[in-house]
């Protein structure tokens, strides 16, 4: 399995668990997988900027569904 995928998952998993700061998740992630610091940062940004993507398409289709209502 990707390497990224593996660390991307241990993140889930850290937030699933109830952590709270990136620091605490990030040692968590190394201690565990033994990846180094930097990759976890990476992917943890690559995981961030993909949720805010998801995100951002949510929102467009929630006001898009409040326009539609709103006309009606």
């Amino acid at each position: 399995m990707n390497q990224s995928i593996v660390v991307k998952n241990a993140i889930n998993i850290c937030l699933e668990n109830g952590f709270t700061n990136k620091q605490d998740i990030y040692t968590k992630v190394v201690d565990d997988l033994g990846v180094p610091r930097p990759t976890v940062r990476r992917v943890a940004r690559d995981l961030r900027n993909e949720l805010l993507r998801k995100i951002k398409i949510l929102q467009s289709e929630i006001k898009n569904e409040k326009q539609i209502s709103d006309s009606d």
